[in-house]
């Protein structure tokens, strides 16, 4: 599998012969402003939840593109509104498979809501399984004991946590998701994009470090292996 990082908790996974795009926040984020977005051009797109900073290129890389998007019921009805009309609705807990990959949808404890003020729904995370094997992506997301469950549904390749602190878990708290979910190699996102969620790097590493785990910051643009 390879992973693409765009930047704060936007990233794109090559997996099982697909392209998936999570959480497209580019053009708006001054350190991501390298990016193209019309260079982006995914199979999948997947949205955690509402909020501008997950969300806000998504119309215009699902037009680009004619990606799917799987989100959650309310932002599945609030893009078709938009005019984005392939996209597939789902829900804490459920499961599809897409012909390539499998993604489950696991809980998040956040809020959501959409651009214009309304409402976004649960916020969610998800398990994604193809032939390359599996990863897991928490969105935004507070430490909660749900997250014991994940190993019973996948035994993950690696996992994409955000390590920010302030609106999500911070780099200890993660890095006990680590244990939780029975994963050594973490990408760690949602930190550094402005000043709430600014981290010290080596910190955070270590913080994983002392659990037995590793912790992958990667610069923007680039792509690794994993």
């Amino acid at each position: 599998m390879k992973l693409t990082y765009y930047g704060h908790s936007c990233f794109m996974v090559e997996t099982s012969g697909k392209k998936l795009l999570f959480d497209p926040f580019i053009t708006y984020n001054d350190l991501a402003k390298d990016i193209d977005i019309n260079k982006i051009v995914p199979d999948f797109i997947l949205l955690s939840h509402g909020h501008s900073d997950h969300i806000a290129d998504c119309i215009a890389i699902a037009e680009n593109s004619n990606a799917k998007v799987v989100c959650n019921w309310e932002i599945h009805e609030w893009l078709n509104k938009k005019g984005i009309h392939n996209t597939h609705p789902m829900n804490t807990g459920g499961k599809w498979n897409f012909g390539a990959i499998t993604v489950k949808c696991t809980a998040a404890q956040h809020s959501s809501g959409l651009p214009d003020g309304s409402y976004g729904g649960n916020p969610i995370g998800f398990i994604v399984t193809g032939s390359d094997g599996s990863f897991y992506y928490s969105g935004d997301t507070s430490l909660t004991t749900d997250m014991t469950l994940v190993p019973k549904w996948a035994k993950l390749n690696f996992a994409v946590l955000p390590i920010g602190d302030n609106f999500t878990m911070d780099a200890t708290d993660a890095a006990a998701c680590a244990g939780m979910i029975d994963c050594k190699k973490i990408i760690g996102v949602h930190y550094d994009t402005f000043g709430y969620i600014k981290i010290d790097h080596e910190k955070a590493k270590k913080a994983f470090a002392d659990k037995g785990a590793e912790l992958l910051l990667i610069k923007i643009g680039d792509t690794i292996t994993i």
